[in-house]
C-alpha cells in the first residue's frame, strides 16, 4: 500500500496471504511547513505484492483534502478505482487528522493521534516519534507524565539504523539484519529486487529507484547524531609544495628600445631572468623552482607576481613596465594544477588608465606532495601564438578585465580579549587613577599582495573605527581570499588578536544573473587561542588563522563593496596604492534586531578521560561568544551599563563565579546563566582512561546570550547541509553496493536523485517565505536568489539524470552527482556569520585542558524541521581534543574525553521545547532558590528514574591491514572496547598486522538510563581502540573505530532476521588516515529483572508510589546461551559463537615461489639464507631455503600448496601474510620483512569457458591473469577489444543485437575489426609502395615538395612524427569527450522531445561512416578519431613508434601477468600524511604468485595434454635458472629537470646502474640545460635474477664538490623479460632491412610468430598464396615483397608475420597486445623529496638473451646536429620613415636614417647599414647586405647558439631560440643617443609575404598577422618585398613608422661557401652604390658643399630674385648716378 501526499510517498508493510481483509494498522505522517491547501490531493494505492513478478496495482483511492483542512479530522471507508477509473469491489478504510500550525510548533498533539489502548496498568511507556519530523513528543516535563503516555499500535517504522555506525565508512547493506521483522516499513536490502518490484508496480525495471537503505525517516536517527570519526585537524600542518614557473617569452611590451628583465615573485622570494637587450619581444625560456614547506592555507594565499622591469642592472633597480598577479590557490585549482604555455597580461599598477602593457608567456605549476603533473602535449607553436586565445586566466574569466575598487569598511569590534599583563595596568591605575582596557587594537586587511591598516584605537575592548580600506585591483581578481585581521599595536611587535578570511567566491556570483562581491554590514566572528593573556602564547598561530580556533576572540563589524571603475573618466586616481578613509557610522539595527538566545546543554556521560590529566576534580564549561566564559571572559563594569541599554548583557566575572553552580534568580525574575558543571572527581575505567560518575544524575548547563537575530541565514544553510548529508550518505550507499558487487546500484542511485530533487524543491518553497526582516544585507538577498536558482536547477538536473541512470552508466552518473555534492557544500557555507560557535571545554585545576567546537547552526532550533540544525535536541557523541599544535600527531589521536552531550540553542521565547529531544524518563532538578511561579527555570540537573540493564556482547573476529607500530614492521595488536563506563580488552596477538582474535567479550550489567524503546532505537555508540602492546612502556595507539550495537529487548525473540548479527567491516582511523579495518559484530541484550525488585528500587529513589510494573519473568536465563570456551589452550577466552562466525569451506592455495630481490641488511648483517613463510587463516606453507642469496636469489622449488578453510563470502576472506625470515647459525630465525595481501580476490582461479573462442573470456586463465581484467586503467592491454577498436568513435561498427541473440557482441566486433583492419591496412601500404616507385622514376624533382628524401629521414623524424601523433591522439580524445558530452545533452533533449536515442545513434554513425572512409591508414593504425586527420595537411609517410607519456608498465599492469611483486616492509609506519614514507620501510621484494580455488577442482583441467601436476595451476611458466642478458638502454632526452645550481640551471649527465655495473656518462654532461637532449644508448650485460633492477639517474655536474642527484627512475627488468607482452624488444609497425626503420630484433617476425604459436599451443602459422597467413582461426593479409639496400625486390613472409604480431591481441585464448616499438616517459624522483617529480626522462630498454644470436648494432639516436645556414638580407630602400630631427639652420623636419638587423636573441650579431643623412621624405637608399650565419635544428624549428653565460663561466652553454629576424630603423644623432624609430620582427618559419610596392605595404600586415597567408624562408629560400616598421605611441597604439624594401636569401653553409658575398657593399659580389640625392652627407666635413646644398637648393629662386632685384637696383643707381653727367653732356652737346 503506497500513500502519497505533498508528493512524498510512503510504503506500508506487506500483509501476506490475505484472504479477504488486510489489516495494515499503520500511520503515515507528513509535517508540512505551510498551511494545508484545500486543493491538495491524497492518493492511496493498493498493490498486490509479488516476489517474482512486478507488483500489480489493485486499485487507487484519491481524495481532495478540503474537508480535512476545514474540520481537522475525518474517518471514511470508500471503494478503490482501477486504471480505467471504474470502481471495484475492494474498499479501503482510513482515518485522517490534520492539526494546523498555530504559529508555534508544527507538532501533532501527542495523545490523540494514535489510538491509545485502554490497558493503562502501568506498562513502560513507549514513546512515539513522528516519522518524518525527528521531533519526539513528550519529554519528561512533569514527574508523573513520563510513565503514562501511550502505547502505539505500531513501532516507529523509520527506526534509525544510524547508517549502522559505519560512520566515515559507507553503510554497507550487510546491516540489514538491523531492521527487525516488526518494522514493516523498513526494507530489507537482500530483497532489493523484491522491494524494487513492489515499488515499481508495473514499471519498467530501468525506472525503479530505491529509497534510502538505512531508513525511511528523513533523519537517520531521531535522538542521536553521528559522531565525527576523523579526529585530527588537518589544516594548519605544514606540507611540502613546489612551484615551478617557466618564463618563455614576452611580447608587445610597451616602451621603446627596452632591455627587459622578468621578475618572478612568490610571497617574499624573488628570482630574475637574464636581461635581453633592446627588444620588445624577448625570448627567455628560463625555468624557476620555488620550494615551500607551509600549511596549505598559507600556501594558497601567497601571491605569484610576474613583473617586467626595464633596464635593471646592479646599480639601478630599473623601471617597472607592468605586473601580473595571481594567487597560488587559483593555479592549484586548475586542472592538473597548472597553466601551460599561457600568456599573462601585464598592467601598470601605477597607472590604471594605461591598459595592457604587454604579455608574458609562461608555464606555472603547483605541486603538492603526491600530485604528479602531466605535461600536456599541446598543439604546435602556431596555436599558442594566438595570444588572445591562450591567456593566463582561469576558465570563465573575461580576457578584458576592468579595474575595480574594493571597499572594505571596518566599523567596530566587540569582546576583544586583553592583550597585556595587568601588572602594568595596576601601576598606571595607582598613579593616574584610571582603569584602562588592556588592548590597543587596529585592523589590517590584506588582499592581492597589498596591505591596508586602520588607525589604532588606544586601550579599548570595544573599539569603534568607522574607516574604510580601499584596494584597487583588476576585476575579477585572481586572488580568492581577503584577509581581515584585528591586531594589537605594541611598541615591540604587533600580534594578531584574530583573523578572518573572506572568500570572494562566496560573496559574489559570476553567472549571468550574478552580483559583484558584497558583504554586510555583518559581524564576523574570530576564533583563536584561549583568552588568557600569556607573554608567549603557544597557540599564537591560531590567531593568525592557521588551524581551528579553540576559543572565541572577538567579533568585528565589516562590510565589503566593489565598484567597477570607468578608467576613461578624468578625475580618477590612477595609482593602485591602498587608501584609508573614514566613513559614517551605521545604525544599530543595520545588522539585525538583537534578540535573547537560550543555549541548553546536558552531559549524559563523560567517559574516556585521558589519565594523563591527573585525578583532580573535573568540570565542563560551555561558552558561546564571551557568554559563559568564567576564567577569561572580559570583566568590565563600564560595559554592563552600556549593554543594559542595548538589551545585551554580558555578565561580570565576579557575579558569574558566585553563581556558577547554584542558579540565582534576579529581581526581575531573569535567570542567570549556569555555564559549567559542578566539579567532580574522576573514577578509573581502566589503565588509560577515567570516567565521571554521571549515573542517574546528569548535570545541565544553560546560558542566555544576546545576538542579532540572523537565524534565517543559518536556517538556509542547515537545509542545504541536510540535503547534502542525505546525498552524501546515498552516494556512499551506491559506492558500497558497487564495491561489494551487490545487485542494482542503479536503483539506489535513482532513489538518491529522487531524494535530491524532492529536497531541492522543498528548499525552494521554504526559503521562499523569507520575510524582509531587519538587517538583511544585499548579500543575503542576492545569495538567496542565487541559492534558489541553483537548487532549482539542481533539482531539475537530478530529475533528468535520474531518467538516464542505467546499469551501464551508473559510474559516470555517480561522478556527475558527486559534483552536486560539492556544489551543495559550497552553497551551504554562509559567509556572513551571526551567532558564534559553541565551545565545550574540559577544565581541571582551573586550567583548560581539551575542547570541542560545535558550530552554532548545527544546534539551532526551528519550528520547521528541515531548518533545524542536525544536532539540535539530539544526543551527540563529542570527542574532546587538545588545542592547537598539541593536537597534531600522537597526542591528537588519543581521545581526551568522550561526552554524550545534548545541546539545544534557540530564541528564549521558543524555550519551552528545549528538553524534547532528551531520552525520556527523567525528572528535572531545579536550583534550590527558585521562587514560586518560576516553573520555566531550566533544570541544573536531570535525574533519570528509569534504567535498563543490558548485556553487551562484542564479537571481535579479526582486523586486517593494521598500521605497523613496531620496528619489525609488524604490530602486537589488541583491541579495547568501550561502552558507556565499561571497557574490556581482547588478548594480544604477537607479530601480525592481521590479527584473528575470534573472541567474544561479554559486558555484564551495563546500565543505561532512559526508556527501553528509545534505547532500542538509539543505543549509545561503542568505541573500539586498537593498540600495539610493547614489552616496555605504554601500549601504542594504532587506530580507532565506532560501532552501533544491534539491540534485543527482553520481549523480543532472538532469531532471524536481526539475530544473530552479521560480522561487518568497520574502517579504523588514526587521525585523518585509515589504519586498517575491523571485522566484528556487536549486540546489546536487555537483561530482564524481577519486577518487584525494580518497583522497590524505584520507590526508594523517588518517594512516590509506582504502579505495578509488568516485565517478562525470569532473569538471565532469557538471554541466548553463551558457549563456553571450546579451546582448552586459550584458557577462559570465549570464541565468537557459531551463528556469527562465517561459514567456511575448503580452499586450496597454490603458491609460486620465484625469488627474493633487493633484501637490505638486517641489524647490519647481510641476509644469506632466506626463506619465505606463507600463512593464511592459521595454515601455511614454507618455501625452500635459498642456500646462498648472493649467488642465486631464486627458489629451487617453484610451486607448493596448502589447504585451508576460508569463509564462503569472499569479502570476509582473511588476509594472507607473506614473511621472509633469514636462517642464521644455531637455528636462529630473524624476521627480514613481511607483506600482507589484504584481498585474495584477484588470485581466485576461475575455470576458462570452453566454448568461447574469444580469448577475452578466457583471459582469467591460469592463475587468473588478473592484470587483464582491470582494463579500464590500461587501455592498451585492455582485454575485451583491441585498443584500436576502443578509440574509434562510437558507432563505427553497429552490431544489431536483437536479430541474432546467439552472437556474442564482443566476438563480432573483434572479428569484424580484425578483418577489416588488416585488409584496409594492406591496401594502403601497397598504394604507398606504388607511389614511391612512381616518385623514384620522376627523378626530375618536381615532386620534391611533399616527398621527403629517404636519406634525410632519421630516427628523430620518426620520433617527432610520433610525438605529433601523440598530441593529435590527445586532442582527439578531448574532442571525443566533448562529443560524448554533447551527445548526452542530445539525449536529454531527445528524451524531452521523445525521440529514441537509437535514431540518434544511427544518425551519428552514418555521419561517421562518411568520415571514416577518408581516414588515412596511419590514423587507422593509431586509432585516432576521424576529425583530427582531415584538417591536417598531408604529411609524408614516416614510420612511427608509440610515445607513451607515462611509464610503460602502467599501460601493461606492471607486467604482473603471471609474476607478481610483493614489497616486504619492516620498521614503523610513518605518520606523515597518508603514509608517504612507506618507501623507506621497504626492505626487499618477494616475487611469486598465488592461486586459490575451491576444492574439489573439475577434472577437465588436469586432463589437458602436457599437464604437469607439480606445477599445479602454474603451467607453461619459464624456468627460473640464472640467465645472461644484454640490456640496451636508450635515453632520448630529459624534460623539466629540477634546477640544481644557484643560477637556476643544471648541468645534467646520465648514470645507469644495474647490479654491480655502473655506467657514468660524466664527461658528456650538457651545460646549463633543464631540457637536455641526450640521444645515447648504453649496453650493459646482466645476469637475471641477481641483477634485475635498472636505475637510470640524472646527476648534476659540478666543477667543485660532489655531483648532486637530480632524480632517478627504477625499472624492474625481470618482470619485463618474462612477461607475455614480450617487452624484450618492441615490435615496430613496419619491417624494413635498412634505413632509419631497420628491424632491430635478432629474431625476425616470422621466427617470433612461430615461437609464440608453439608456446601457446595454437595452430599455425600457415602462409598461403596471395599474401595471406592463417593463425588459429584468423586470417591476416599483407604485402609479400621487400626491397634491400640496392632496391632489389625479394619475396618475404616477414610483413605477414608482422601483421599478425601487431594484431596478436585478436588471437583467441592466448592473444594479448604485444609491446610496440616505443619511447616511454618516466618521472624522475629524488629520495630527499619524496613524492614530488623532479623532471621526466624519455627512454626505452631492449633486452636480448645471450644464448640467442647477437643483435645488430644499436640504432643511432644521437641528437641531430644543427644544420649550418647563412641568411643574407639585402636592405634596398626605406620609405615613409617618420622624420625625427629638425634641420640645422632651417628647422625643417628630416631624419638621418639607418637600419639595424640581427637574428640571434641577444643582438650579439647585430649589423647596421650606413646612414642615409638628411632624408627629408623618409626615403632612404642603402643597397646594403647583412650576412647572418646560424645553426638551425629543422625538427624543432630553433636556432642553436653556444656561448659563455658570463666571463666567469667554465664552459659554453647551448641555447635554443626561435629563428626571428629583427629589423629596426633608427635616426642617427652625433652627440646624443640615437633615436629608435620602428621595428619589425619576422619569424623565419611564418612571416607575411612582403608587399610588391611601398604603397601596398601597410600596418595591417602586422595587425592581422593571424589571417594573412605566411611563408617560410626555409621553403622559399629567396624572398623580396616591402615590410612595415612599427612602434607604439603614447597611447599604446601601434603606428606605422616606416617601410623597408628587403630581400631575404637563405643558403646552406655549403652553398654559401661556393658563392661567397661581402658584408655591406664589399667584395665579393658587391652591391652598387645607392643612388642617393647629393644632400646626404655630413656638413662639417665639407661645409661649402653643405652651403651649396642647404642654401642653394632651398633658396635658389629667392636668390635669383634677389640678384635680379639687386642688378636692377644697381642699374638704377648707376643710372641715377651717371644720368646727370650724361644729361649735361647731352645738353651741352659735348
Amino acid at each position: 500500500m503506497v500513500t502519497r501526499g505533498k508528493s512524498l510517498p510512503f510504503y506500508s508493510r506487506i500483509a501476506e496471504n490475505c484472504e479477504e481483509v488486510a489489516n495494515f494498522n499503520e500511520t503515515f505522517r507528513w509535517p508540512i511547513a505551510s498551511r494545508l491547501d484545500g486543493n491538495e490531493m491524497l492518493e492511496i494505492q493498493v498493490y498486490n505484492y509479488s516476489k517474482v513478478f512486478s507488483n500489480r496495482l489493485v486499485g487507487t483511492f484519491c481524495m481532495v483534502l478540503q474537508k480535512v483542512a476545514e474540520e481537522g479530522h475525518l474517518e471514511l471507508t470508500d471503494t478503490l478505482i482501477d486504471d480505467n477509473n471504474t470502481s471495484i469491489k475492494t474498499s479501503v478504510t482510513i482515518e485522517i487528522r490534520y492539526q494546523p500550525m498555530d504559529g508555534t510548533v508544527g507538532m501533532w498533539s501527542d495523545g490523540e493521534f494514535l489510538d491509545v489502548p485502554d490497558d493503562r496498568d502501568g506498562m513502560f511507556a513507549f514513546e512515539t516519534d513522528s516519522l518524518l519530523s525527528g521531533q519526539s513528543h513528550g519529554s519528561g516535563t512533569s514527574p508523573g507524565r513520563s510513565l503514562q503516555g501511550s502505547i502505539p499500535t505500531f513501532r516507529k517504522a523509520g527506526k534509525g539504523v544510524f547508517s549502522a555506525m559505519k560512520l566515515g565508512k559507507i553503510k554497507s547493506s550487510k546491516d540489514d539484519h538491523k531492521k527487525g521483522a516488526d518494522e514493516p516499513a523498513v526494507l530489507d536490502m537482500e530483497d532489493l529486487d523484491r522491494k524494487a518490484m513492489r515499488l515499481a508496480g508495473t514499471l519498467d525495471p530501468d525506472t525503479i529507484s530505491l529509497a534510502s537503505v538505512t531508513a525511511v525517516t528523513t533523519n537517520v536517527s531521531n535522538k542521536r547524531s553521528k559522531p565525527d570519526i576523523k579526529m585530527e585537524p588537518s589544516s594548519g600542518r605544514p606540507v611540502d609544495y613546489q612551484i615551478s614557473i617557466t618564463v618563455i617569452e614576452a611580447r608587445q611590451l610597451i616602451g621603446l628600445n627596452m632591455d627587459p628583465v622578468v621578475c618572478v615573485e612568490i610571497g617574499d622570494d624573488k628570482k630574475y631572468t637574464s636581461m635581453k637587450e633592446s627588444t620588445n619581444c624577448p625570448y627567455y625560456n628560463e625555468y624557476f623552482v620555488f620550494d615551500f614547506h607551509v600549511p596549505p592555507d598559507v600556501m594558497f594565499d601567497k601571491i605569484i607576481k610576474l613583473s617586467v622591469i626595464h633596464s635593471k642592472n646592479l646599480l639601478r633597480s630599473g623601471t617597472l613596465v607592468g605586473t601580473f598577479k595571481m594567487d597560488v590557490g587559483t593555479v592549484y585549482s586548475q586542472p592538473e594544477h597548472q597553466f601551460y604555455h599561457k600568456w599573462a597580461i601585464l598592467s601598470d599598477p601605477d597607472d590604471i588608465t594605461a591598459g595592457c602593457k604587454g604579455y608574458i608567456k609562461c608555464d606555472i605549476a603547483v605541486v603538492g606532495k603526491g600530485d604528479n603533473i602531466k605535461t600536456p602535449h599541446k598543439a604546435n607553436e602556431t596555436d599558442e601564438d594566438d595570444i588572445e586565445g591562450n591567456l593566463l586566466l582561469p576558465e570563465g574569466i573575461p580576457a578584458e578585465r576592468q579595474w575595480a575598487r574594493f571597499y572594505v569598511k571596518i566599523y567596530r569590534a566587540e569582546g576583544l580579549p586583553k592583550m597585556n599583563t595587568s601588572i602594568m595596568a595596576n601601576v598606571k591605575k595607582a598613579f593616574i587613577g584610571e582603569n584602562r582596557d588592556l588592548v590597543d587594537p587596529y585592523v589590517q586587511v590584506q588582499f592581492a599582495g597589498q596591505k591596508g591598516k586602520t588607525s589604532v584605537q588606544k586601550s579599548s575592548y570595544e573599539p569603534i573605527w568607522n574607516e574604510q580600506v580601499i584596494f584597487t585591483e583588476l576585476f575579477p581578481p585572481l586572488c580568492k581570499r581577503l584577509k581581515v585581521q584585528i591586531r594589537d599595536s605594541d611598541k615591540v611587535n604587533d600580534v594578531a588578536i584574530g583573523t578572518h578570511f573572506i572568500d570572494l567566491r562566496k560573496i559574489s556570483n559570476d553567472g549571468d544573473k550574478g552580483f559583484l562581491p558584497t558583504l554586510g554590514p555583518a559581524w564576523v566572528n574570530m576564533y583563536g587561542s584561549t583568552r588568557q593573556y600569556t607573554l608567549m602564547d603557544e597557540h599564537q598561530d591560531l590567531n593568525e588563522g592557521l588551524g581551528e580556533g579553540v576559543s572565541f576572540r572577538a567579533r568585528l563589524l565589516v562590510s565589503i563593496a566593489v565598484e567597477i571603475l570607468d578608467t576613461t573618466s578624468p578625475e580618477i586616481i590612477s595609482s593602485t596604492e591602498v587608501q584609508v578613509e573614514s566613513v559614517s557610522n551605521i545604525s544599530e539595527s543595520a545588522t539585525g534586531k538583537i534578540d535573547e538566545f537560550f543555549l541548553f546543554g546536558s552531559f549524559l556521560e563523560a567517559t574516556m578521560i585521558d589519565r594523563k590529566i591527573g585525578d583532580k576534580p573535573i568540570s565542563f564549561e560551555i561558552t558561546i561568544g564571551n557568554y559563559g566564559n568564567q576564567i577569561d571572559g572580559v570583566s568590565k563594569p563600564s560595559l554592563s551599563k552600556k549593554k543594559k541599554k542595548d538589551g545585551e548583557s554580558e555578565e561580570e566575572e565576579s557575579e558569574l563565579i558566585q553563581n556558577s553552580s547554584e542558579d540565582e534568580a534576579d529581581e526581575d525574575s531573569d535567570l542567570v546563566s549556569v555555564s559549567s558543571t559542578p566539579l567532580m572527581k574522576p573514577v578509573i575505567t581502566d589503565r588509560n582512561y577515567f570516567h565521571l560518575p554521571y549515573f542517574e544524575k546528569k548535570p545541565c548547563v544553560y546560558i542566555k546570550s544576546w545576538w542579532q537575530d540572523q537565524r534565517r541565514r543559518l536556517y538556509n544553510s542547515n537545509m542545504m547541509d541536510k540535503i547534502a548529508d542525505k546525498l552524501e550518505e546515498g552516494l556512499n550507499d551506491v559506492q558500497e553496493i558497487i564495491k561489494t558487487e551487490k545487485a542494482f546500484p542503479e536503483r539506489r542511485l535513482r532513489g538518491v536523485l529522487e531524494e535530491l530533487s524532492i529536497g531541492c524543491s522543498r528548499f525552494v518553497t521554504l526559503a521562499n517565505k523569507d520575510v524582509n526582516q531587519a538587517g538583511r544585507t544585499k548579500l543575503d538577498r542576492e545569495r538567496l536568489k542565487s541559492c534558489m536558482r541553483e537548487m532549482d536547477s539542481m533539482g531539475q538536473q537530478a530529475k533528468q539524470i535520474r531518467t538516464q541512470v542505467k546499469k551501464n552508466t551508473v559510474k559516470d552518473k555517480l561522478k556527475l552527482v558527486q559534483n552536486f555534492l560539492q556544489r551543495l557544500r559550497f552553497l551551504a557555507d554562509e559567509p556572513q556569520h551571526s551567532i558564534p560557535d559553541v565551545f565545550i571545554w574540559m577544565m581541571s585545576n582551573n586550567k583548560r585542558i581539551a575542547y570541542a567546537r560545535v558550530p552554532s547552526k548545527d544546534i539551532l532550533y526551528s519550528i520547521v524541521d528541515e531548518e533545524t540544525g542536525k544536532d539540535c535536541g539530539k544526543v551527540k557523541a563529542v570527542f574532546l581534543k587538545l588545542p592547537g599544535k598539541k593536537g597534531f600527531g600522537h597526542a591528537g589521536w588519543t581521545v581526551q574525553a568522550k561526552l554524550e552531550l545534548y545541546l539545544w540553542l534557540g530564541l528564549n521565547k521558543q524555550r519551552k521545547d528545549f528538553l524534547t529531544g532528551l531520552p525520556n524518563g527523567f525528572e528535572e532538578l531545579k536550583a534550590t532558590k527558585t521562587g514560586p511561579g518560576l516553573q520555566s527555570v531550566p533544570p541544573v540537573s536531570l535525574v533519570y528514574n528509569m534504567k535498563q540493564v543490558f548485556q553487551l556482547r562484542a564479537h571481535m573476529y579479526q582486523a586486517r591491514s593494521l598500521f605497523a607500530a613496531d620496528s619489525s614492521g609488524l604490530s602486537d595488536p589488541f583491541a579495547r572496547v568501550f561502552f558507556s563506563t565499561h571497557s574490556q580488552v581482547t588478548e594480544v596477538l604477537s607479530e601480525t598486522l592481521c590479527p584473528t582474535w575470534d573472541q567474544l567479550l561479554v559486558f555484564d550489567d551495563v546500565e543505561l538510563f532512559g526508556e527501553a524503546s528509545e534505547l532500542r532505537d538509539d543505543p549509545p555508540i561503542i568505541v573500539v581502540e586498537i593498540y600495539d602492546q610493547d614489552t616496555v612502556g605504554k601500549a601504542e595507539f594504532i587506530g580507532r573505530t565506532f560501532a552501533k550495537p544491534t539491540i534485543k529487548m527482553c520481549d523480543e525473540h532472538y532469531g532471524p532476521p536481526r539475530f544473530p548479527p552479521q560480522l561487518e567491516y568497520y574502517q579504523i582511523y588514526r587521525g585523518n588516515c585509515t589504519a586498517g579495518e575491523l571485522l566484528a559484530a556487536f549486540e546489546l541484550l536487555q537483561i530482564p529483572y524481577d519486577a518487584e525488585e525494580i518497583r522497590r528500587a524505584l520507590i526508594a529513589v523517588h518517594n512516590f508510589a509506582v504502579p505495578q510494573i509488568k516485565i517478562g519473568q525470569g532473569g538471565r536465563a532469557d538471554l541466548p546461551p553463551l558457549e563456553g570456551p571450546t579451546d582448552s589452550e586459550r584458557g577462559p577466552i570465549l570464541p565468537v559463537p557459531l551463528g556469527i562466525r562465517p561459514v567456511l569451506s575448503r580452499y586450496r592455495i597454490e603458491v609460486l615461489f620465484w625469488g627474493l630481490r633487493d633484501l637490505k641488511r638486517i641489524n647490519l648483517a647481510q641476509v644469506d639464507r632466506p626463506r619465505v613463510d606463507i600463512e593464511c587463516a592459521g595454515r601455511g606453507v614454507q618455501s625452500a631455503l635459498i642456500q646462498n642469496y648472493k649467488k642465486n636469489p631464486n627458489f629451487s622449488t617453484l610451486v607448493k600448496w596448502f589447504e585451508v578453510d576460508l569463509p564462503e563470502n569472499e569479502l570476509l576472506h582473511p588476509p594472507l601474510n607473506i614473511r621472509v625470515v633469514d636462517c642464521r647459525a644455531f637455528g636462529r630465525y630473524i624476521l627480514v620483512g613481511s607483506h600482507a595481501v589484504s584481498s585474495l580476490r584477484r588470485f581466485i582461479y576461475s575455470t576458462p569457458d570452453k566454448n568461447s573462442n574469444n580469448w577475452a573470456t578466457a583471459a582469467k586463465l591460469m592463475n587468473g591473469y588478473m592484470v587483464l581484467t582491470n582494463g579500464g586503467s590500461q587501455p592498451r592491454s585492455s582485454p575485451s577489444l583491441s585498443s584500436r577498436t576502443f578509440s574509434r568513435p562510437a558507432g563505427d561498427i553497429v552490431v544489431n543485437m536483437d536479430s541474432d541473440p546467439g552472437v556474442r557482441k564482443m566476438d563480432t566486433v573483434v572479428k569484424l575489426d580484425a578483418m577489416s583492419d588488416a585488409v584496409v591496412k594492406v591496401d594502403m601500404t601497397e598504394e604507398e609502395n606504388d607511389k614511391k616507385k612512381k616518385k623514384k622514376k620522376k627523378k626530375g624533382g618536381v615532386e620534391e615538395e611533399d616527398e621527403t628524401d629517404e636519406r634525410v629521414l632519421d630516427w628523430w623524424s620518426k620520433y617527432f612524427a610520433s610525438i605529433e601523433t601523440l598530441k593529435e591522439t590527445l586532442r582527439a580524445q578531448e574532442a571525443a569527450q566533448a562529443e560524448a558530452e554533447e551527445r548526452e545533452d542530445l539525449e536529454i533533449a531527445a528524451e524531452a522531445a521523445d525521440i529514441k536515442p537509437d535514431d540518434l545513434l544511427l544518425k551519428g554513425s552514418k555521419m561517421k561512416e562518411k568520415t571514416k572512409e577518408k581516414k588515412s591508414s596511419k590514423d587507422k593504425k593509431k586509432g585516432l578519431a576521424a576529425d583530427g586527420s582531415e584538417r591536417r595537411p598531408v604529411k609524408t609517410k614516416v614510420d612511427e613508434l608509440v610515445v607513451y607519456n607515462k611509464e610503460l608498465e602502467t599501460e601493461y599492469g606492471n607486467f604482473e601477468d603471471w609474476l607478481h611483486t610483493f614489497n616486504l616492509y619492516r620498521g614503523k609506519a610513518g605518520d606523515d600524511d597518508e603514509h608517504a614514507l612507506d618507501d623507506d620501510r621497504i626492505v626487499g621484494r618477494f616475487k611469486g604468485s598465488l592461486c586459490m580455488y575451491k576444492l574439489p577442482l573439475s577434472e577437465e583441467i588436469t586432463r589437458e595434454a602436457g599437464f604437469d601436476p607439480n606445477m599445479g595451476m602454474f603451467q607453461s611458466i619459464p624456468h627460473n635458472d640464472p640467465i645472461n642478458v644484454l640490456v640496451r638502454v636508450y635515453v632520448v632526452r630529459a624534460t623539466e629537470l629540477h634546477p640544481a645550481d644557484i643560477n637556476g640551471k643544471a648541468d645534467p649527465y646520465i648514470v645507469i646502474k644495474l647490479g654491480k655495473s655502473e655506467v657514468k656518462d660524466k664527461e658528456n654532461y650538457i651545460s646549463k640545460q633543464l631540457n637536455p637532449v641526450f640521444g645515447k644508448s648504453f649496453d650493459i650485460e646482466a645476469t637475471f635474477p641477481m641483477e634485475s633492477m635498472l636505475t637510470v639517474s640524472v646527476y648534476d655536474w659540478d666543477l667543485v664538490g660532489t655531483d648532486d642527484l637530480i632524480g632517478e627512475t627504477k625499472i624492474d627488468l625481470e618482470n619485463r623479460f618474462y612477461s607475455k607482452f614480450r617487452v624484450t624488444c618492441g615490435i615496430s609497425s613496419n619491417y624494413s632491412l635498412h634505413g632509419y626503420n631497420v628491424w632491430r630484433d635478432p629474431m625476425k617476425p616470422s621466427q617470433i610468430l612461430a615461437k609464440l604459436c608453439k608456446e601457446g599451443k595454437i595452430d599455425g602459422p600457415h602462409y598461403g598464396p596471395g599474401g595471406k597467413v592463417k593463425v588459429a582461426n584468423r586470417i591476416f593479409t599483407g604485402p609479400t615483397e621487400i626491397e634491400d639496400e640496392n632496391g632489389l625486390k625479394k619475396q618475404t613472409e616477414e610483413h605477414l608475420a608482422l601483421a599478425v604480431l601487431n594484431h596478436w591481441e585478436e588471437i583467441p585464448r592466448v592473444g594479448c597486445k604485444l609491446v610496440p616499438e616505443h619511447v616511454e616517459t618516466r618521472p624522475l624522483l629524488n629520495p630527499d623529496k619524496p613524492g614530488i617529480e623532479q623532471g621526466r626522462i624519455e627512454m626505452w630498454v631492449d633486452m636480448f638473451p645471450m644464448d640467442m644470436p647477437a643483435p645488430g648494432p644499436a640504432i643511432d639516436i644521437s641528437p641531430r646536429k644543427p644544420k649550418s645556414f647563412e641568411l643574407r638580407v639585402v636592405i634596398w630602400n626605406t620609405d615613409d620613415v617618420i622624420l625625427e630631427d629638425d634641420a640645422f639652420m632651417t628647422g625643417e623636419k628630416m631624419s638621418d636614417i639607418y637600419v639595424r638587423g640581427w637574428l640571434k636573441g641577444q643582438q650579439e650579431d647585430k649589423q647596421d647599414t650606413d646612414v642615409h643623412y638628411h632624408s627629408l621624405t623618409g626615403e632612404g637608399n642603402f643597397n646594403w647586405r647583412f650576412v647572418f650565419p646560424f645553426d638551425y635544428l629543422m625538427a624543432e624549428e630553433k636556432i642553436v647558439i653556444s656561448k659563455k653565460e658570463s666571463m666567469f663561466s667554465w664552459d659554453e652553454t647551448e641555447y635554443k631560440i626561435p629563428p626571428r629576424l629583427t629589423l629596426q630603423v633608427w635616426d642617427a644623432d652625433h652627440f646624443s643617443a640615437d633615436d629608435f624609430l620602428g621595428a619589425i620582427e619576422l619569424d623565419l618559419n611564418r612571416f607575411p609575404r612582403g608587399a610588391k610596392t611601398a604603397k601596398q605595404c601597410s600596418i595591417d600586415m602586422i595587425r592581422n598577422e593571424q589571417e594573412l597567408p605566411t611563408i617560410s624562408i626555409f621553403k622559399q629560400k629567396r624572398v623580396k618585398g616591402w615590410w612595415p616598421f612599427v612602434a607604439r605611441d603614447e597611447n599604446d597604439e601601434m603606428e606605422l613608422t616606416g617601410k623597408v624594401e628587403a630581400e631575404l636569401h637563405l643558403l646552406t653553409a655549403e652553398e654559401a661557401e661556393k658563392s661567397p658575398v661581402g658584408l655591406g657593399r664589399n667584395e665579393p659580389d658587391p652591391l652598387e652604390k645607392p643612388n642617393r640625392p647629393d644632400t646626404t652627407f655630413l656638413w662639417f666635413l665639407s661645409p661649402l658643399k653643405a652651403i651649396r646644398y642647404l642654401v642653394c637648393n632651398r633658396y635658389k629662386w629667392l636668390i635669383i630674385k634677389i640678384v635680379l632685384a639687386l642688378l636692377l637696383l644697381i642699374m638704377l643707381g648707376l643710372f641715377l648716378y651717371s644720368m646727370p653727367g650724361y644729361l649735361v653732356k647731352k645738353l651741352l652737346g659735348a
